[in-house]
Formats: structure tokens, C-alpha cells, sequence
């Protein structure tokens, strides 16, 4: 009987468990509420409101930490870098990238993170979700920095400048790809000793690579 009794508390130990765990990225809460705020994060929810600039944030928490920016401002400054944070804990995460220490691991894979951020970050690998969308296009990403960077697309900002023709663009990675046409040309042609910056080979037909590229060589 004291078997029986045991086995059906176990039982419900991990029905309660099993109950607080999110249906969309397997991430579990100590409790009910804890997980209804976790929601918020997939439902795109954000009912607390900055009153000094209209930002919006899915915890009150967030939201009060955001407000001392408006009102104390930053008091806590590193003393490594300069960089000031609203908080005194923000200010000892931050330490951790001085310091080396990475406090925040990953319970998916052995990877760990000086910041929580950067694992909730990291944690989008292993769901697949893409929690960060653009209000311009409705684009969405993995990562905060990826969404960041993409925004500049809409804004037109083109901060990265090549220094040998001046062209602009919006992404590093794409000054990246066109300085190779000035330094690299890593495609043969099969034909003659030609080189070529682009392999284009995959966006046009096999019979008309050669004059494609030959053209565009010329132009």
C-alpha cells in the first residue's frame, strides 16, 4: 500500500512537471504563471509600456529595469571599459566578459555563455524558432544581432564603404563579398585562363556559362 501510495505521488510529481514545460520550445517553469509570462515570448505579447519613449516589453520586470535609463540613468560603470549599465547585476554580468567566466550553460550541448542573453540566444539553435521579427517585412531570425544588422536594409543606411571604389552597402558581409572582386578570382574558365570573382555558373544554363561570363568580364 505504501508502494502504491509512493509511486502515484512520483507519478504526479511529474505530471505537475510535465505541466509547467512550454508546448513550443520544451523549456520548463518552476510554475504556472512563470510559464504564462514565458509564453508571451512565442505569442509576440508585450503589454507592459515604457511611459517615457512607447518601448514595449513581455515582463514588468524588463520593463522597470528599462525605466531606470529614463530616470536614474546608468550609475553603475565598468571599471575595465566605461561602459555603464542601470544595474548592479548587469554590471556583474557584464564583468563576466572581462573575466572570462562563462556562468550560463547550454543543458542541450556542452556550450557556455558569459551572458543569459547570449544563451537565450544560443537556445534558438537547438528549437529552430525564429523569435526575432522585423515590423518592416515581417522577416524573421534567430538572433537579436541578425535582426539588428537586417534593419538596415529598411532605414537604407549603407555604413560599410569599399576603399577602393567607394561603393556602399548596408552589411559588412556583403562589403565582404564584393571586395573579392577586386582581389580575388578564384573561377577558371574551362575554356581559357580567364578568372572570375563569381561563380555563376548555378544561376544560368549550362550552355550559355561561357558567354556570360565572358560578358560580364567586359563589362
Amino acid at each position: 500500500m505504501l508502494r502504491s501510495q509512493t509511486k502515484h505521488k512520483d507519478l504526479k510529481k511529474r505530471r505537475d512537471k510535465k505541466s509547467f514545460t512550454c508546448t513550443q520550445c520544451g523549456k520548463s517553469s518552476t510554475n504556472e504563471q512563470s510559464l504564462k509570462i514565458h509564453m508571451r515570448v512565442h505569442a509576440g505579447e508585450k503589454p507592459f509600456m515604457c511611459s517615457h519613449c512607447n518601448k514595449r516589453f513581455s515582463r514588468l520586470d524588463t520593463l522597470k529595469t528599462h525605466e531606470r535609463i529614463h530616470t536614474e540613468g546608468k550609475p553603475y560603470t565598468c571599471d575595465q571599459c566605461g561602459k555603464s549599465l542601470t544595474s548592479k547585476y548587469s554590471l556583474e554580468i557584464h564583468m563576466n566578459i572581462h573575466t572570462g567566466e562563462k556562468q550560463f550553460p547550454c543543458d542541450q550541448c556542452d556550450k557556455s555563455f558569459t551572458q543569459s542573453s547570449i544563451l537565450k540566444d544560443h537556445m534558438n539553435i537547438h528549437t529552430g524558432e525564429k523569435l526575432y521579427e522585423c515590423d518592416q517585412c515581417g522577416n524573421t531570425f534567430l538572433w537579436a544581432s541578425s535582426l539588428k544588422s537586417h534593419l538596415k536594409v529598411h532605414s537604407k543606411e549603407k555604413p560599410h564603404s569599399c576603399s577602393l571604389c567607394g561603393k556602399s552597402f548596408s552589411l559588412k558581409q556583403n562589403l565582404k563579398a564584393h571586395q573579392k572582386i577586386h582581389t580575388e578570382k578564384p573561377y577558371k574558365c574551362s575554356h581559357c585562363d580567364k578568372g572570375f570573382s563569381r561563380n555563376l555558373t548555378h544561376v544560368i544554363s549550362v550552355g550559355r556559362v561561357l558567354d556570360n561570363l565572358h560578358y560580364l568580364s567586359n563589362t
